[in-house]
């Protein structure tokens, strides 16, 4: 590796667990490794190898591998997993000290035990607001509709956990009251997709995957995302109109966070998969209850008190990146 990596020599795996250490990021995470093997030292764990899941160059350095997508280049990722052998005595302290680490470098770091880690998943649920799509699809409405700092304001502080989601939500909508239907159908093609949702779920469909959306938005741009995704199953709210315009009433039932969770146990079951085996994604606090339920909780670009909360955290990179998490080189990405 580079001089930023201090010299190993790789162990034998002895008693214990295996480890998996992974760095992501959109410059090369050789700064990184250094800091990393020093903590993998601290916590008493052997060394046993690393390995780049993006491309490495002739002199060995762990290179920035560039994508291609048809709207032209873009930045790409650079990803390398240390693997370490023994016990960590308090696994949640460690987690809580990469997040910390990941801040101070500007970096996604993640740690998973072996026996958690690789392709052994089957099911991925995903919120859809600002984590399939870059924006918050009500706060596109109340713009249209003149609204939009005062829903804004309120989505925010539900976002970061402030306000009930039920009561933030049927706060919100009420504003939207008297939005005529054809300028709600202009958000269909106005709210771009997250940087690399195409290719996550291109990747997840030939390896098996079944994916669901649970969203707090509406089932209007779900059904958009089904077809332009090829989601398996879509469960959002229904933006009631009637008359050609918005009423601002609700219809319940409201997914909220215990309603996503409730439909992640409803999915997995249906499908035949353990929730060991499912993966959440999600950026708000409305997301925690499903993240903390799956086999793999994932808070994306998310809110302070999500990322503290959830076991995964990727915010230097778009949504392709978690096929690193289940150990997938990036030149196996469809």
């Amino acid at each position: 590796m580079s001089e930023n990596v201090p010299d190993f020599e790789a162990g034998q795996a002895g008693t214990g667990a295996t480890w998996v250490f992974t760095l992501i990021d959109r410059s090369s995470v050789e700064r990184g490794l250094g800091a990393v093997v020093e903590l993998v030292s601290e916590q008493g764990l052997e060394l046993e190898r690393i390995e780049a899941l993006s491309q490495v160059q002739p002199d060995g350095r762990i290179a920035t591998t560039e994508r291609v997508q048809a709207s032209g280049g873009e930045p790409g990722y650079s990803c390398a997993e240390v693997w370490a052998h023994g016990d960590l005595e308090n696994e949640e302290a460690v987690r809580a000290e990469l997040r910390e680490l990941a801040d101070e470098l500007e970096m996604d770091l993640a740690l998973q035990p072996v026996s958690e880690y690789g392709r052994e998943r089957r099911l991925a649920v995903f919120d859809m607001d600002s984590t399939l799509i870059q924006g918050e699809v009500i706060d596109e409405l109340a713009k249209l509709a003149g609204v939009g700092e005062r829903v804004s304001a309120v989505t925010a502080a539900a976002m970061r956990g402030e306000i009930e989601f039920q009561e933030s939500f049927r706060r919100r909508v009420a504003l939207l009251a008297g939005l005529p239907e054809a300028r709600v159908r202009e958000l269909l093609g106005r709210i771009p997709l997250m940087h690399g949702a195409e290719r996550l779920f291109r990747t997840l469909k030939q390896m098996g995957y079944k994916t669901a959306i649970l969203s707090g938005g509406f089932t209007f741009f779900g059904a958009h995302l089904e077809e332009l995704l090829g989601v398996d199953h879509v469960y959002a709210n229904v933006l009631d109109i009637a008359q050609g315009v918005v009423t601002g009433q609700v219809n319940a039932p409201i997914v909220d966070g215990a309603r996503k969770a409730a439909l992640l146990v409803e999915i997995a079951e249906r499908e035949g998969v353990a929730l060991e085996e499912t993966i959440a994604v999600g950026d708000g606090a409305n997301d925690l209850p499903m993240l903390r339920l799956a086999g793999m909780g994932v808070a994306f670009h998310a809110k302070p008190v999500v990322r503290a909360e959830a076991r995964f955290a990727m915010t230097r990179v778009g949504l392709d990146g978690l096929l690193y998490l289940l150990g997938v080189a990036d030149w196996e990405w469809v």
